[in-house]
């Protein structure tokens, strides 16, 4: 059975996922450093890591599996699970794969010096209701293929 692993910290899409998920009957691994409130949703667990930098992403890509699915925005992470063979989303709905990781990995090291040399700042935009039903959309497709 494929089981959903999400990277919550700062995942905007948490609830989203939760839903889907929930529509396909699979559990949810939330992993995050502080406490997620969920409610006591039978197929959610919540998973507490110790603080430290990558301390969620570890925990991940450790127990995720061939065909499970990862929800990320961590393109470093991204790539861990999809060696794996893990499926990856992210949450803007795009999903990371073997052809188009190498360049999500370069286009995070550019845009990481240019933030260090001040030519890039600003953080990211805010999410929409259409940004989040496309999110839902993506990952529903990606269960339906997994499965």
């Amino acid at each position: 059975m494929t089981t959903i692993y999400i990277d919550g910290d700062a995942c905007p899409v948490k609830s989203e996922a939760i839903s889907v998920a929930e529509r396909h009957t699979l559990p949810v691994f939330l992993v995050s450093n502080s406490g997620m409130r969920t409610g006591n949703h039978p197929l959610v667990k919540n998973i507490m890591v110790s603080d430290g930098a990558d301390a969620a992403d570890d925990w991940i890509a450790e127990e995720i599996s061939a065909g499970d699915i990862a929800i990320t925005a961590d393109v470093p992470l991204a790539d861990r699970c999809l060696k794996k063979d893990a499926h990856v989303i992210g949450p803007d709905g795009r999903a990371f794969t073997h052809q188009n990781i190498g360049s999500a990995l370069a286009a995070r090291e550019l845009n990481r010096h240019l933030r260090e040399t001040g030519v890039m700042t600003g953080g990211n935009a805010q999410f929409s209701k259409t940004d989040r039903s496309r999110f839902m959309n993506a990952l529903d497709q990606l269960i339906r293929k997994a499965g």
